[in-house]
């Protein structure tokens, strides 16, 4: 054999794109052979989660670019076809190589370049719906009363008036009652 094996060189890429990326968040080992980067920031418009999956015989043939993540719902399909196209012909240069790296790190210095057709309406009207969905669910909640049993109800009745509001002076002091219980004070002599 001319090199190591298809599962060496994986092998080997694994362990080094995990030392790598140690302590990154955007990055993600999903499989031993299934890798995710996110590119740009959190939320942005303009970012995009890159999902790179090797086949048996990487790094001879190319891996699978994906960018079908939920993520990724907020970009317009024309950009995300343009992504996977530009990626794949930078990865044709590096067949026979390990290139997960190159790819992401490529990916993340041509961001702007690779999504200068996504446009910020795409996203805002997603987050709107997501807005009056969640008002919906709070309606929903605000709607559910407290079931009380008749007891409950009357005891509650005896103790607020037609409104459900306790009567006027339910907690003052009787002062005649409070001075026979406290006595007086020395001082008062």
């Amino acid at each position: 054999m001319d090199g190591p094996s298809s599962e060496e060189s994986q092998d080997e890429e694994r362990q080094v794109l995990l030392s790598i990326y140690e302590g990154d968040d955007n990055f993600k080992e999903l499989t031993p052979t299934t890798f995710q980067y996110l590119v740009g920031d959190t939320g942005h418009f303009k970012s995009f989660l890159l999902e790179i999956v090797w086949g048996e015989k990487y790094p001879t043939e190319m891996p699978n670019i994906n960018l079908d993540a939920f993520y990724n719902n907020h970009i317009c399909a024309e950009v995300k076809c343009n992504v996977v196209m530009k990626i794949n012909e930078e990865g044709e240069q590096w067949l026979e190589s390990a290139m997960t790296y190159t790819l992401f790190e490529w990916a993340k210095e041509n961001a702007d370049v690779l999504m200068t057709n996504q446009v910020e309406q795409v996203i805002q009207s997603r987050n709107a719906s997501d807005a009056t969905t969640e008002v919906q669910q709070t309606k929903k909640i605000k709607e559910k009363k407290e079931h009380m049993s008749k007891a409950q109800k009357r005891k509650l009745a005896d103790k607020t008036d037609f409104k459900g509001e306790k009567p006027r002076g339910w907690n003052w002091v009787d002062i005649v009652k409070h001075l026979s219980k406290t006595g007086k004070s020395h001082g008062d002599v």
